[in-house]
């Protein structure tokens, strides 16, 4: 198992899908890397030799935000929202859906497990 900016990639898979396994990374990104190290997109990680895999760290460390750095970043930019107390930052605070969906139903995600209001029965017929 080789490792890449802090995460274990699986050994088997092919580079560019296991560079995806980087909080960062995607298929774009992992291909852009893959074409400045010269090292083809299905070759697996396990083939890769010492000095490709080193090629390919110096790249991800230079050129693309991963892991921590990105987590960091993501975090400060929606506590900014909060703080600035922006229609987004008060959808992010109260834990709804910040991008226009609808709440009346689903956004179960955001929202958490249905809770049971008192006194709201289904009416008999």
């Amino acid at each position: 198992m080789a490792r890449i900016a802090g995460v274990n990639v699986p050994a088997q898979k092919p580079v560019g899908v296991a560079l995806t396994y980087i909080f960062g990374i995607g298929r774009t990104t992992s291909k852009k890397v893959l074409g400045e190290c010269d090292v083809p997109f299905e070759r697996r990680v396990n083939e890769l030799s010492d000095t490709e895999l080193a090629r390919i760290r110096e790249v991800i460390d230079r050129d693309v935000k991963v892991e921590g750095d990105l987590r960091r970043e993501v975090a400060m930019s929606i506590k900014r929202l909060m703080d600035l107390g922006c229609y987004r930052g008060l959808r992010h605070r109260k834990g709804l859906p910040v991008r226009g969906q609808r709440t009346h139903t689903n956004a179960r995600t955001r929202k958490g497990p249905a809770r049971a209001i008192a006194g709201k029965k289904k009416a008999k017929k």
